[in-house]
Parts: C-alpha cells; structure tokens; sequence
C-alpha cells in the first residue's frame, strides 16, 4: 500500500517533531522542492485564467469573524483568541474574510467585474488530534484560494470556468477525480438561517454542473452556502474532498460590498469561492499516493541524476549537471563516493532520468541514458538529451521519450 505517511519519510519529503506539535508537519528540501513546483504551476495557471495575486495576514481581529459568520457557525474548528492589549486577535480559519476587506478597501465599477483575486496562503484550524494524519489533515494549512467578485449575471459561467481549471489542473497533476457532489446544508444550526440564500446559491450551481454527473449530499456545504466538491480516493479507498467552487451571497451581505453599475447605483456583487487543488498539503500527499513517489518529471525533486562510471569521469559529469542547472532542470551527480554504480543506479529509481557516463561516452559528449519505466535509449549526445528532458518538462508530459 502507497501510504503517503511512509513513503514521504522514507523519500524524505516531509517529517514531524513532538516539538512542534501534531499536525504541523515540515517539509524537507525534496519535498519543498515538490510544494514549491506545485505552487509555481497553480500561480501561472491562475495568471493566465486573468487572477491577480494578493498576500493577507494570517491574524485577524475576532471582530472580522464575527462579521463574516465563522465566530457564531465555526469557533469549534478556530483556535482560541490571543489577547493584544485591549484586542482579541485568532488565526485565520479562513482566506474569505480577508479578500472581502481587500475588495472593500476600493470602490469599483461594473466594468471591472468580474475581479478574481487569488492567494496562497496560510489559515489554521484547531484539529482534534485524534483526526490528525500526515498531510491530509493538519493544522496548519497552506490553502490555495480565490475569490471572484461579479455580478449576479456573470456568477454561472465564472463557476465552470473554475471548474475548468480544477480539470486542466488534474490533467496535468495525474489525478483522478472519484466523483463531483453538490454539498448542501444539513439538520442543525451551523448553517446560515438564510432560505432564500440557499435557494439561489443552489440553483446557480446546478446550471454550473449541467451535463455533469454528481450526486447532492445533504450536510457537507459551508456554513455560509453550497458548494461543488470534486472528490477524490486514496489507494485505500477512502474519500475526501480536494478542490472547492461555491457561490456565495452571505459574505457579500455581511462585508456591505457593492459595485457601481452602468446605472451609477449601488449593486451586490456575488462571490465565488474556488480552489483548483485545495491546501497544498493534501494534494501532495494524494501525488505521492497517486505515483508511490514517482511523481511525473515537471514535478520530480531530481528530475536527472549524472552517474560517472569513475573518478576519470567525474568532471565531464559535473559539467553535464551545470548545463543541466543552467537550462532549469533539477539535477545532481551521483559520484563513485555513493557506492558502486549499480547500488548508484538503484538509488536514483524515483529520478525520470540517469544518465551514466563512461570513458567511452565521456570522450564522446555522449551518455548512456536509462528513463525510470526501465527502457534504455542507449548513447545519446548530452545535448540532445537535455534538450529531450526540458521539453518533457516544460510540456509536463508524461511520455518520458517521444518520438524525435
């Protein structure tokens, strides 16, 4: 069983310490270096689907929670207020409350709509720690988030395009969505008391998943409205949700926030909330699951590791490192210090590409390349072999070596 647990210790990708606490893992440097890719893909997605990228605070005053609902519906899941003088201030369970301060902090105009504002960011949740597990449920959450403020009109078709990307984004990542479900409000009183609210939300995001299969579930929105949950499975079965698009009418009412329309009066914005892969902890914990470690090469810590056969060799491999550095790959050499070249070669199995060079391949500017589904191209010229890995890269394919 790929149990992201023990596999992200044992590739060294993340660990924890009684010191810090449970459910506050750290990340080591080759699973930084996956975090770091995976947020890099998400900004770059987000730039071009027409976000703009903001930073807010992880504390807030308890008054901005009380505003924005999560103080009276989710205190239980908040950490308890830290005194500041004569303030109370708590650690952000949410990034909502803080776009809809940005987005009152200036007036704005029909014509600027829809205005869709994205973050990575940090929000804390006070977890049992019964219900803790390695990266899938922390306490400490890098979320990444959005909110798109436009008009009533506009609400639908900014939804699918959310969606959208959550689709690309799985495409490229390698992840398989279980099933989408429209999550809606249970029995009880956690949920805003707002029928009307419920209805419109509702029906908005029923035309978003027209032509999609789903199923509604009862008691699995958020406190403030519905939402589509894309689903997903671990390799044990279990499901839990990983990426979010909600319509929101709630916090639009709470924060007073307004647009001038085309007939200069005052109008509500919509907000939708959307999370192409939900906190960054538990979609990598799903990769490594997803690919036992083996993630596709755009996403692999070391994309290339350089074996020389030898000592004799060891300068000709270094300089194919540096190129390698130098084009924006990931690479490192693998020298006779390691171990023997076969106990060298079995310890770069995860790597999409070793390339092992010999007195032969070094008086040639050649290597002998082995991809990690076991196929052995043979001696290739470094340049070309570089310039193979940077396309598959740059591409994120999941063909290792194409056709030329």
């Amino acid at each position: 069983m790929s149990d992201h647990r023990r596999l992200g210790r044992e590739l060294d990708l993340f660990d924890t310490d009684p010191l810090m606490g449970a459910g506050l893992p750290y990340w080591l440097p080759d699973g930084a270096v996956v975090r770091h890719t995976l947020e890099e893909y998400v900004r770059e997605a987000e730039r071009v689907g027409g976000y703009r990228h903001v930073y807010s605070p992880v504390l807030g005053k308890r008054e901005l929670y009380e505003i924005s609902g999560h103080w009276d519906h989710y205190s239980e899941d908040m950490f308890p207020p830290m005194e500041l003088g004569s303030e109370q201030v708590v650690l952000r369970p949410s990034l909502c409350p803080h776009h809809a301060l940005i987005y009152r902090s200036r007036s704005h105009s029909y014509r600027e709509l829809p205005l869709r504002m994205a973050e990575l960011g940090g929000m804390y949740r006070s977890e049992l720690s019964g219900v803790l597990g390695g990266l899938t449920r922390v306490r400490a959450i890098q979320l990444n988030d959005a909110h798109i403020f436009c008009t009533l009109e506009q609400a639908v078709e900014e939804a699918r395009a959310a969606l959208d990307l959550i689709r690309r984004a799985y495409a490229d990542l390698g992840i398989r969505a279980a099933r989408y479900r429209l999550s809606l409000p249970g029995e009880g009183n956690k949920y805003v008391a707002d029928p009307d609210l419920w209805k419109r939300a509702t029906a908005l995001l029923e035309q978003v998943l027209d032509g999609v299969e789903y199923e509604a579930v009862e008691g699995e929105a958020a406190f403030y409205g519905p939402k589509i949950d894309v689903q997903i499975t671990d390799r044990a079965g279990r499901e839990s949700t990983l990426s979010t698009v909600q319509i929101d009418f709630h916090q639009p009412e709470r924060f007073d926030l307004h647009y001038i329309g085309a007939d200069g009066a005052k109008h509500r914005p919509v907000m939708v909330h959307r999370s192409i892969i939900g906190s960054v902890e538990r979609a990598v914990a799903h990769l490594i699951e997803e690919h036992g470690g083996a993630f596709p090469a755009w996403l692999a810590p070391v994309q290339l590791v350089v074996l020389p056969v030898s000592e004799e060799q060891y300068a000709q491999a270094d300089q194919v490192v540096r190129r390698a550095l130098g084009l924006g790959l990931r690479a490192e050499l693998a020298g006779p210090e390691h171990g023997t070249l076969g106990a060298r070669i079995r310890a770069a199995r995860l790597a999409p590409y070793v390339a092992v060079i010999g007195a032969r391949e070094a008086d040639g500017d050649l290597t002998a390349v082995r991809l990690r589904d076991g196929r052995k191209p043979g001696a290739v010229p470094v340049e070309e072999l570089l310039h193979r890995v940077r396309s598959v890269v740059e591409a994120r394919g999941a063909e290792l070596w194409a056709a030329a």
